[in-house]
C-alpha cells in the first residue's frame, strides 16, 4: 500500500488494509493443506494462465460475498480474524474499567459505537451546531476561518491536505507539508472524464449530496442546487490537481518555501497568519506538494461567491459525519459507496465498528492483540527470515551486470542501513489526554480526530520519531518507508497463506519470503531508489546506472500496460511501476533465498509437487481473488497495485526457474524468450 501518512510515505503490499487476529495455525483451526489441488484448475496450462491454473477452481467455487467488493486470501483472513476481534471487543466493552485505562477507552469507544438507540435518537443533532455556525459566515475571511476551525476541532479537512512529517531532504527534522485536496471522489479523473462509467459515478455523487441535504431539512430544489454548487467547486479543484502518476516523482512534490514567500503566492491564504491558528509555531518554512493547486484554490476563493463556499463547508461536515449519524445518513452513505465499489449489502455494524476502533485506537487495541495472539517464536522466525532475505538481496546487488561498482557500494550501504520493525512498536502510543466517553459516540470521534491533529502539530520542532508505526499491529500488510529507510511487518501478516509454522519452506518463502523481498525492493524501486541510506531525497546513482535502471523500469511499464481489465481498460503500468518492481524483485530474492534451504536444494515432492512448484504456487495463491467490476474500474484509477491476477502472472514470466518448474515452452501464452525476460534486482 502506498499512503500519505503524518510522517512518511509508505510503500506497501496491498491496496486495501485489513486487520487480522491470529498468528500461525491456532490449535482450534483444522489442519491446513498448504497447496490444495482442489483449488487449482488443471485444465488450464500453467504457461497459459498461471493464476487460473493455481486458483481457478477456488475462484469458481467462492463467489464474492454480498457485503464485499472483492474477495480472496486477504478478505478471508480479514473475516476470520474480525470474528476474533469482535469477541475481544465484546468482552472488554461489557466490563467496567478505571477511567483512562487502555481497556476503558477501547471498550467504551466500541460500546458507544454500538449504542444504536442513542445514535438514532440524536439523528443529526451532533452536527447542527457546525451547520448553524457555517450559515452565519459573510466573508472570504470567514470561509478561511471556518476551514481552520474544522481542521483544529476534529470536524474535517476541507480545501487541502495538511500533515507534519519528515523533510525529505533533512529526514531527521519535522516540517509542515501541504498537499492538494478539497475533493470527495477518489480521483481527479472522476470529475474530469465523461465516459459512461464516470458519468454513472458523477450522477451517484449528485444524488448523494442531494440526499444528505434533504435529510438536514433542505427542499429538493435547494438540495439539488447545493449539489451543483459542490460539484462545480470540486471540479475546479480537480482540474488544478496533479495526476497520481505525476506525483510518483518525489522531486515533483518537494517544493520548499519560506512561509512568507509562499504567502505571497496565495494572497488570500496568508500562511504567516494561518499556521499559528493551526498550532504551527516556530518554523519559517514549509513543503508544498503541488504549488499550482494552491494558486488555483487561492484564486477560487475570491472568484466563487461566499454563499457557495458556505455550501461547500457544510458539505464537508455532512460527508464526514454521515457514516456516524442515524440510519438514514448511514444508508445514504452506503448507497453512494456501493456505486463506487459494487458492494451489494453493507457489512454488519459490529464489523464496521471493530474497524473503526482499530483505526481510532490502534495501538491500544494492538496491545490487547499481541498479548493474546503474537508469540515470541513468530517474531524470532521473522527476524531470521528478514536477515536471510537481506543477505540474499545484497548478494544479488553485488552480482548485477548492469550496475557500476560505485553505485553498488551505495546500494549495499543503503541495504545495510535498513531498519526492521516486526510485530508491534517497541514503544506504544498512549493517546495521552484523549478522553473516551461511553455515552458520546460522535463526540468520541471528534475528540479522536482533534487529538490526532494536535499530536501532529506537537511534533513540530522535535526530531522525527522513527520508531513510530504507520500501521496497527493486527494489520495484514507490510510496508517500506523511504524517509525512514525501514521495513515494517505487523503481527497480523504472520498467518497462512503468508506463513505457518507447520508449512514447508517452499510455502513460507513463496509467501512471507516474497513479502519481505517485496518491501526490501521498494527501497530500490522508481521512487525508493531516489532516497539514500539515511532516508534523504538525494541522487546517489551515476548517470549511466540511472539510465540503465530506467530502461529496465520502462520494460516493466510496457509489460503491465499490455494487460487489459474491464474490456478495453488497461493497467496503468506507470502508476503501478513501484509495486510491480517490488513484486518482481521480491519474488526473485525470495526464490534465491529459498534455494539455500534444505528443501530448496532437494527434488522431493510433497502432495505431488516439486519444491520449486510449491514455491511458485504459494506465491500465486497469495493473490487468489476476484473483484466486482465497479471496484476493478476504481482501482485502475487510484491503486498503485496491479490487479491480483497480473501480480501472480507477470513476475513469474521473467524468472527462468518458473519456466523450468512447470516446463513452460514456446507456444504457451505466457512464454517469453529468454532475452525478453526483464531483469532488474
Amino acid at each position: 500500500m502506498k499512503l500519505k501518512l503524518t510522517n512518511f510515505v509508505l510503500m506497501g503490499l496491498v491496496g486495501l488494509t485489513v486487520s487480522a487476529f491470529t498468528v500461525g495455525n491456532s490449535q482450534q483451526d483444522p489442519p491446513i493443506k498448504y497447496i490444495d489441488p482442489a483449488n487449482m484448475d488443471k485444465s488450464v496450462k500453467p504457461g497459459d494462465d498461471f493464476f487460473e491454473y493455481a486458483n481457478g477452481n477456488w475462484v469458481k467455487n467462492n463467489p464474492i460475498p454480498a457485503k464485499e467488493s472483492r474477495w480472496g486470501s486477504f478478505g478471508i483472513l480479514a473475516q476470520k480474524n474480525t470474528d476474533r476481534l469482535l469477541k475481544m471487543l465484546d468482552e472488554v466493552s461489557k466490563t467496567d474499567h478505571p477511567a483512562g485505562t487502555l481497556e476503558q477507552r477501547v471498550g467504551d469507544l466500541y460500546a458507544s459505537a454500538m449504542d444504536t438507540v442513542a445514535i438514532e435518537k440524536r439523528g443529526y443533532d451532533p452536527i447542527k451546531p457546525a451547520l448553524d455556525r457555517i450559515s452565519k459566515i459573510t466573508t472570504v475571511n470567514g470561509v478561511i476561518g471556518e476551514m481552520v476551525f474544522e481542521r483544529t476541532h476534529g470536524e474535517g479537512s476541507p480545501m487541502f491536505g495538511f500533515f507534519v512529517g519528515a523533510d525529505s531532504k533533512y529526514p531527521t527534522k519535522n516540517i509542515v507539508n501541504l498537499n492538494q485536496g478539497g475533493t470527495t471522489l477518489p480521483d481527479r479523473d472522476n470529475y474530469l472524464k465523461s465516459d459512461p462509467r464516470t458519468k454513472k459515478i458523477q450522477d451517484a455523487y449528485r444524488t448523494y449530496i442531494t440526499a444528505l441535504f434533504n435529510l438536514t431539512g433542505s427542499a429538493d430544489d435547494a438540495a439539488a442546487k447545493n449539489a451543483a454548487t459542490i460539484v462545480n467547486i470540486e471540479t475546479a479543484l480537480a482540474k488544478a490537481q496533479l495526476s497520481r502518476v505525476a506525483q510518483r516523482d518525489p522531486h515533483v512534490t518537494y517544493n520548499k518555501y519560506t512561509i512568507a514567500a509562499f504567502s505571497k503566492m496565495t494572497p488570500n491564504l496568508n500562511w504567516v497568519e494561518l499556521l499559528p491558528q493551526m498550532n504551527v509555531t516556530g518554523q519559517d518554512s514549509l513543503i508544498v506538494g503541488q504549488p499550482d493547486f494552491f494558486k488555483a484554490e487561492d484564486a477560487l476563493l475570491t472568484s466563487t461567491p461566499v454563499d457557495d463556499w458556505k455550501v461547500y463547508l457544510q458539505w464537508n461536515i455532512l460527508k464526514g459525519s454521515a457514516p456516524s449519524l442515524s440510519s438514514p445518513f448511514v444508508k445514504a452513505n452506503f448507497t453512494f459507496s456501493s456505486a463506487l465499489s459494487g458492494q451489494k449489502v453493507q457489512a454488519p455494524r459490529n464489523e464496521r465498528m471493530s474497524r473503526l476502533v482499530d483505526g481510532s485506537l490502534g495501538e491500544l487495541l494492538g496491545q490487547l492483540y499481541v498479548n493474546k495472539y503474537f508469540t515470541p517464536e513468530a517474531k524470532a522466525y521473522m527476524v531470521n527470515l528478514v536477515n536471510n532475505l537481506k543477505v540474499t538481496l545484497g548478494e544479488r546487488i553485488s552480482k548485477l551486470d548492469w550496475m557500476s561498482a560505485e553505485t553498488k557500494a551505495r546500494a549495499l550501504k543503503k541495504l545495510d542501513a535498513f531498519g526492521i520493525k516486526i510485530g508491534y512498536p517497541d514503544k506504544w502510543q498512549t493517546y495521552q489526554g484523549l478522553v473516551i466517553e461511553r455515552n458520546d459516540y460522535y463526540g468520541n470521534l471528534r475528540r479522536v480526530a482533534e487529538w490526532r491533529f494536535n499530536y501532529q502539530t506537537s511534533q513540530i520542532n522535535k526530531p522525527v520519531d522513527k520508531q513510530r508505526w504507520g500501521m496497527t499491529p493486527p494489520t495484514i500488510n507490510a510496508s517500506y518507508s523511504p524517509n525512514n529507510n525501514d521495513i515494517t511487518f505487523p503481527a497480523g501478516i504472520l498467518q497462512f497463506p503468508f506463513f505457518d509454522f507447520g508449512a514447508d519452506d517452499a510455502v513460507n518463502y513463496g509467501g512471507i519470503g516474497a513479502v519481505i523481498g517485496h518491501e526490501m525492493t521498494h527501497g530500490f524501486d522508481d521512487e525508493g531508489r531516489q532516497f539514500d541510506a539515511d532516508g534523504t531525497l538525494r541522487d546517489w546513482w551515476t548517470k549511466d546506472d540511472a539510465d540503465k535502471f530506467k530502461t529496465r523500469a520502462d520494460q516493466v511499464v510496457a509489460q503491465y500496460n499490455a494487460f487489459t481489465v474491464l474490456d478495453t481498460t488497461h493497467v496503468n503500468g506507470r502508476l503501478t511501476l513501484g509495486e510491480n518492481l517490488a513484486d518482481l524483485g521480491g519474488l526473485n530474492v525470495a526464490y534465491a533465498a529459498f534455494k539455500k534451504t534444505k528443501e530448496g536444494q532437494s527434488h522431493k515432492k510433497i502432495d505431488g509437487f516439486t519444491p520449486d512448484q510449491r514455491f511458485f504456487l504459494s506465491w500465486a495463491q497469495v493473490w487468489r481473488s476476484s473483484q466486482r467490476p465497479e471496484m476493478a474500474g476504481q482501482r485502475i484509477l487510484t491503486d498503485p497495485h496491479s490487479p491480483e491476477q497480473f501480480r501472480a502472472n507477470a513476475p513469474v514470466t521473467n524468472i527462468d526457474a518458473w519456466y523450468d518448474a512447470f516446463n513452460i515452452k514456446p507456444g504457451d501464452k505466457m512464454y517469453k524468450k529468454p532475452e525478453d525476460r526483464i531483469k532488474v534486482w
